[in-house]
């Protein structure tokens, strides 16, 4: 990056560019490079990695806000950067960060596997471009519960900026609700898993239809290095998630003999 050229800085999300968090998130970051957002034209949340094949995909301007190029895509999160980095790259430019978030609801554990916020993140990863994704542990906040996490948003922005992410590695980043901030944490995900339970209903002519609901079960309640623990604390959480994966190759003895 030449240093008399400011940051390119691109933010996505999952729940939609009229989203209170995704709005937060470009304000706070506003004056620390050049923002463009690029997000789905609604609500994509629980879309993971995936890619629209099936239809074309449409770019709405919508009015800046103060200043910020806003842009609307009829796609996932991953379509949003993969889409942008496309049309960026015919300006020769590349962002030198990815965004996401940030998300109403949490990421933590294994929703990471599920969330089209963390979906984006990857896809930056997979770019070889340092992204973040940010949760906050509430589905309905106000825009002033995203205030107390400003200072540390900007913060982890900052540094990764300046130091870049090791390769392939993006960062999970979710913070506390409904309580005092009390600094940061890297840490690991909390092994769990969801009780994956769906209510029944009815609709007006009787047919029964299903809603996903259910619960996290932590799995490792005593480890005192997950997401969780950390953010029972009232301290943001920092995982740091892989694109890629080494296994042990050992571990696969006999599958193939």
């Amino acid at each position: 990056m030449e240093s008399h050229k400011q940051p390119l800085i691109l933010i996505t999300n999952d729940d939609g560019i009229t989203a209170e968090g995704i709005n937060k998130l470009a304000e706070f970051v506003a004056d620390m490079g050049e923002v463009i957002v690029a997000a789905p034209d609604g609500p994509r949340s629980g879309f993971s990695s995936a890619i629209t094949t099936d239809k074309p995909l449409r770019i709405r301007k919508m009015p800046d806000a103060g200043g910020i190029k806003m842009n609307a895509i009829n796609g996932t999160p991953a379509d949003c950067v993969k889409l942008t980095l496309h049309l960026l790259a015919k300006e020769n430019r590349r962002p030198d960060i990815i965004l996401s978030g940030i998300n109403h609801g949490s990421n933590t554990g294994n929703s990471v596997v599920y969330s089209g916020t963390m979906g984006a993140a990857i896809e930056g990863a997979l770019q070889g471009i340092p992204s973040v994704g940010f949760s906050l542990l509430s589905h309905k906040p106000a825009a002033g519960d995203f205030e107390p996490s400003r200072a540390y948003i900007r913060q982890i922005v900052g540094k990764v900026l300046n130091n870049g992410l090791p390769e392939w590695v993006c960062l999970n980043v979710n913070i506390p609700y409904e309580m005092e901030i009390t600094g940061m944490e890297t840490a690991e995900s909390c092994i769990g898993q969801w009780t994956e339970e769906y209510a029944e209903y009815a609709d007006p002519s009787g047919r029964k239809f299903y809603m996903l609901t259910g619960k996290y079960r932590n799995l490792d309640p005593e480890n005192k290095n997950t997401d969780l623990y950390h953010l029972s604390q009232g301290k943001i959480s920092i995982v740091p998630v892989c694109a890629f994966r080494d296994y042990d190759r050992r571990a696969l003895k006999g599958i193939n003999d």
